[in-house]
């Protein structure tokens, strides 16, 4: 129930959003940042294709969202950036690689740089259309493709190399490219499009879903490195505001656990939404009711242990404000990514750093700790701790 009435809230919110997206003709010709969309409706038949600007050159900063918080860029200008894109689709099957379309959109997913492109569309692109998504990023009006042609253009290498291996599997391309220094966006659009794994294994992914299994896939990864070090010596705090956010994070000294609580306070009116969900020391079977968020950031916490060398528990406070927009879940991802470069403020116990979170929260801590599940095993435990 948590996870429909989240989704309804969000789709709410998308739905009163008034934004003027590309006005373009049934003719496009510019540059794909690199950028490919997979739809999921109709799936295993689902529509792919490439999303372009008129803007020509090097237009890759509309589609790096890794790029975006250290650059400054705000919720509306981020907005406006996406808008700009116009996706063009086909309908073909998840494995139909002999399709010309899917071999051109595989070769965007893997492309180095920009690719300049020209299509035609069956009509109009609609001059106001856009998709606002707490899965996916935004993106502007899209068209079914008439013909589509790009220049050739270079692969990036490692990708290329993982393109080409057709024994290695999908899970470990994922890690490999990972630990080459890939960005996670250049990954996830290879694994959208079906350019890892074993050959008779390979399809196309729905964008939104290739984010959440990209995710899962480097969290879980590195969850298992996070398990075999030493715990932390403190509670730690690291807290970060960008796109009408506040994230607070809470390292505290025990072993592996994962949190990720969330509020939207007052974008609609005056409602004040919670929704939690948590991973115990064992893992997390079932799909979590909040959707990928939990997953982008359970990544972005492990990342983090994984290159500091310790284990902890993590719980994770996020605050949405008037402002707020879904832009997808890579807000939630960089966001605490971001955090988590900061200095973080140490505490000797759980009180006080809880005290100071209070402090900066506008819900209060109260409100979070009633929909907090591992909140209460830490008291728990500490409590354990003071008895032995």
């Amino acid at each position: 129930m948590a996870g429909q009435e989240r989704a309804a809230y969000l789709n709410e919110l998308a739905s009163r959003l008034k934004l003027r997206s590309a006005d373009v003709g049934a003719k496009l010709e510019g540059s794909s940042p690199p950028s490919v969309f997979i739809g999921k409706f109709g799936y295993p038949k689902v529509f792919a294709g490439p999303m372009l600007t008129q803007q020509t050159g090097d237009t890759s900063i509309l589609d790096s969202p890794e790029e975006w918080i250290p650059a400054g860029l705000t919720t509306e200008k981020i907005a406006e950036l996406r808008i700009q894109l116009v996706r063009g689709k086909e309908l073909v099957g998840i494995r139909d690689f002999k399709n010309k379309t899917v071999q051109k959109v595989q070769e965007v997913a893997l492309a180095k740089k920009s690719v300049y492109s020209d299509v035609e569309f069956t009509k109009k692109p609609h001059g106001i259309s856009f998709s606002f998504d707490d899965s996916h990023q935004p993106f502007g009006p899209s068209a079914p493709l008439k013909n589509f042609e790009k220049e050739n253009s270079r692969f990036e290498p490692h990708l290329e190399k993982a393109y080409y291996d057709i024994d290695l599997k999908a899970v470990n391309a994922v890690t490999e490219l990972y630990n080459k220094g890939l960005q996670f966006t250049q990954i996830q659009k290879a694994f959208s499009v079906g350019a890892f794994g074993r050959e008779k294994n390979r399809r196309l992914v729905p964008t939104r879903w290739s984010i959440t299994a990209v995710d899962d896939i480097l969290g879980k990864y590195l969850v298992r490195k996070v398990k075999e070090n030493p715990l932390i010596d403190n509670y730690c705090v690291y807290e970060f505001s960008a796109l009408n956010n506040y994230f607070a994070v809470m390292f505290a000294p025990t072993i592996w656990q994962y949190e990720w609580t969330e509020a939207f306070i007052h974008i609609l009116g005056n409602e004040e939404m919670i929704f939690s969900d948590w991973e115990p020391a064992t893992g997390k079977k079932e799909y979590s009711p909040v959707g990928g968020c939990f997953y982008s950031v359970r990544f972005a916490v492990a990342e983090k242990l994984a290159a500091i060398g310790r284990q902890a528990s993590a719980i994770v406070f996020r605050e949405a404000y008037p402002g707020y927009i879904p832009l997808g879940v890579f807000a939630c991802r960089e966001i605490t990514r971001n955090a988590l470069k900061q200095q973080p403020k140490e505490f000797t116990d759980l009180k006080s750093a809880l005290t100071y979170i209070n402090s900066k929260l506008q819900l209060g801590m109260d409100r979070f700790r009633q929909e907090s599940t591992l909140l209460q095993g830490l008291n728990l435990q500490t409590s354990l701790a003071k008895f032995f």
